[in-house]
Order: C-alpha cells, then sequence, then structure tokens
C-alpha cells in the first residue's frame, strides 16, 4: 500500500509538476524556484513538497541558497531533490526484477555477454524501425525521454545552478563557459538500474548496444560508455566525423 500511496500523491495536478521540475534539475531546488516554475505561491508549493517528502517521492534538507557562509549569510532554506528509492504498483502482483536479476545472473556466469549485446543491438533496430540512424543530439534526446532516460545536456544543470547565487549576467557567462562540455547529452535514469546495480559489467553492456541500435551507429550521433555515480552508464554525443 506504501507505493500506492506516493504514485497517488501525484494525482494532483500541481504536486505533479513540482514532482516533474525538481526531479527534472538534477539538483536541490528551493521552495522559491520550485513555486516559480510550477505557477503556484510559495506556500502552496511548500506544502506539496513536502507532502512529496513524506511519501518518499522527494527527499528533503536545508543550505543556504545565498552560497555563502558565516554572518550575514542569511537562514538555511529547505530544498528538495527527487529520492533514489523506485516505486512501482502492479495488479495483480508480479516479480519481474527477480526474474531480470536471475536471466543476467545465468547470463553472466555462462559468459553470455556477446550473445546479450549482440540481442540488445536488434532490439535497438527494432525499436526504431525503417527510420533512418538518429539525426542530431535534440532528436536523440526526444528518442532518449521516450524510453524513460530523462536525457541531459552536460552543463546545463551547473549553469542553472550557478544562477541561484550569482546575478543574470554572471550566469550568462556560466553557460557560454560550458558551451562546449554541453553538446554531451547525458541521463539521470538508468531504466535497467536495479538489475544494473548488482550486474553492472552485462547491464550496462547490453544498454550500450541497445542504445546503439535505437540511435544507429552510422549517423551524426554515437553512444558511448561513461558511467558516473547517479546517472545512466552510457552517454550520447556527436560522432567525431560529424559536423553538427
Amino acid at each position: 500500500m506504501e507505493n500506492i500511496d506516493a504514485i497517488a500523491a501525484l494525482q494532483d495536478p500541481v504536486r505533479r509538476r513540482l514532482y516533474e521540475y525538481v526531479a527534472a534539475q538534477g539538483r536541490e531546488v528551493g521552495r522559491n524556484e520550485a513555486a516559480e516554475a510550477a505557477g503556484v505561491a510559495r506556500t502552496l508549493a511548500a506544502h506539496h513538497l513536502d507532502r512529496l517528502a513524506e511519501v518518499g517521492l522527494l527527499e528533503s534538507g536545508s543550505r543556504r541558497l545565498t552560497g555563502r557562509s558565516g554572518p550575514g549569510a542569511g537562514r538555511p532554506a529547505k530544498v528538495y531533490t527527487r529520492a533514489r528509492g523506485e516505486r512501482a504498483v502492479s495488479l495483480p502482483a508480479r516479480d519481474y526484477r527477480t526474474a531480470a536479476e536471475l536471466l543476467a545472473e545465468a547470463a553472466e556466469q555462462a559468459g553470455l555477454d556477446a550473445g546479450l549485446c549482440a540481442a540488445a543491438r536488434r532490439r535497438g533496430e527494432a525499436l526504431r524501425g525503417s527510420a533512418a540512424p538518429c539525426g542530431g543530439l535534440d532528436e536523440a534526446m526526444e528518442m532518449l525521454a521516450a524510453r524513460g532516460y530523462e536525457p541531459h545536456l552536460e552543463g546545463a544543470a551547473e549553469a542553472a545552478g550557478a544562477a541561484d547565487a550569482e546575478s543574470a549576467a554572471d550566469a550568462e557567462g556560466v553557460k557560454e563557459a560550458s558551451g562546449a562540455a554541453a553538446r554531451v547529452v547525458r541521463m539521470r535514469n538508468c531504466p535497467f538500474h536495479a538489475v544494473a546495480e548488482r550486474f553492472p559489467p552485462l547491464v550496462c553492456g547490453m544498454n550500450l548496444a541497445l542504445l546503439e541500435g535505437l540511435l544507429g551507429t552510422e549517423g551524426p550521433v554515437r553512444a558511448r560508455m561513461d558511467a558516473r555515480p547517479g546517472e545512466c552508464c552510457v552517454v550520447v554525443e556527436a560522432s567525431k566525423n560529424s559536423h553538427h
């Protein structure tokens, strides 16, 4: 019932907008920022954010949003981030995770990595269908978002975070400075996270092969492995021989 209560909390449209905004930032978000993004009053945003933390969809803490410390730095403000735990509901109950872990364990023990990657690449190609290889990073982000990867341009979150403490002019400078790095697409969510935690080489290799099939390997973008804590192990970037 705990998972049902958590998911039911998102039925309220304002609460859902707040949750989606916080989840999309990949960093701590204050009440003022969340309220402005959702288009509601701060007091209403605070109520809904605390409710989301109550049911375990968000985690809350406190920090000084000015970036300063010591006398005159102001009081710490309440901030929120998406909770790391997963929530799922199946009626009647199903346990696909255990089946996936057993299959991954058997594949790893039998040394079936190459066969699994080949099957994953074929599945990615089948998902792409008759379409040409992905035409660019913007198109790649749309495809990845549709598969639940939560893609974002590297550097965008850092620039937004700096804007909390700097003036608008300074924030523009941060964005310009991060422009080169921002052409790498990273993903905040791995759809295979639970199994990947137990069998990282096997599942991350499968994930890379799946995205190679989905995006194509002959177009202007490529997928490659570049693991980072808290994010998907695969990144997508412009191919070296691409002028896009």
